[in-house]
């Protein structure tokens, strides 16, 4: 029973530090829905790195440092090109899903790599990913920075003349959102499950997606969230530590993808955008090209 709960909070780990990734990019005005192509690059490329390397640390850098490149390659079209977000971040996962397919078939197979030390008995990147949490937090409500950040993502031409650099503020925020989004990508791939295999993520980016919606766009809830999904993902590949003779472990797959429509259906609805619209950035998805 102990290795379901610390299996839970592993896979709640790489929830919390794509969900953190994506939920910065979005206080400033961007909406990347590629998350699962970008983690696709970081998974990838940092098992590849590791893997022909023997290191984790060049494993975990290389994931960053492709994270970084698909934050401002979004940030160009989305950003410099004023572009439609939904549309670019589509791209980068369909870019992901097939390229990552092709780069990592050689690959196939085990990491082969002693396991990363936990530290008592729990990975820690969990440690990492509530410190990650933590310090979003932090920067978006309580430092100079983050008011910038949510000002750009509240109302650009306001923040504009009010001196902001609209552009220079939110390719900050997509670089910092794409690493993230890299080393969740690597957290995955080198840690929770180091074995690569095709499209091995089935999905977690779309659920890290939806949990940023869930939580409001706040960090702090986007953990609960993501120790919520975690759980549910763990039942769902081991029901019978917890609920044994209870449905097929078949059904319990489907459970986190359906709750996650589920909550996707019900942000959209009137209600919820009457009562809890105002935690929306308001200028999400919306392209800002500054007048000369």
């Amino acid at each position: 029973m102990w290795e379901f709960w610390v299996r839970s909070l592993d896979a709640s780990t790489i929830f919390l530090i794509a969900g953190t990734g994506e939920l910065y990019g979005q206080r400033s005005g961007i909406l990347n829905v590629g998350v699962e192509g970008v983690m696709l690059f970081g998974a990838t490329i940092g098992f590849i790195v590791a893997k022909t390397t023997g290191s984790y640390l060049l494993g975990f850098a290389a994931a960053i440092a492709i994270g970084a490149l698909l934050g401002i390659l979004h940030g160009f079209f989305s950003i410099t090109l004023g572009g439609d977000q939904v549309v670019s971040g589509m791209g980068i996962w369909i870019l992901g899903f097939g390229l990552t397919t092709y780069m990592g078939s050689p690959f196939t197979g085990p990491l082969g790599l002693d396991r990363i030390p936990t530290i008592f008995g729990l990975s820690p990147f969990f440690f990492i990913g509530l410190i990650l949490a933590g310090i979003i937090w932090f920067v978006l409500n309580r430092t100079s920075l983050g008011l910038q950040i949510r000002s750009v993502g509240e109302n650009p031409s306001v923040a504009e003349v009010s001196g902001i650099s609209v552009s220079k503020t939110r390719y900050l925020c997509v670089t910092v959102s794409g690493m993230l989004m890299g080393f969740a990508g690597a957290v995955y791939a080198l840690d929770y499950n180091p074995v690569w295999s095709y499209n091995f993520l089935l999905g977690w980016g779309f659920i890290a997606l939806a949990l940023v919606f869930f939580s409001m766009w706040n960090p702090l809830i986007l953990l609960g969230g993501s120790l919520l999904f975690g759980t549910m993902w763990q039942l769902s590949l081991s029901p019978e530590l917890v609920l044994p003779g209870v449905l097929s472990r078949y059904v319990w797959r489907m459970v986190p993808f359906a709750i996650t429509l589920i909550v996707l259906l019900f942000m959209s609805t009137k209600r919820f955008r009457t009562r809890w619209g105002a935690a929306r950035p308001e200028a999400l998805g919306q392209p800002f090209l500054k007048e000369e």
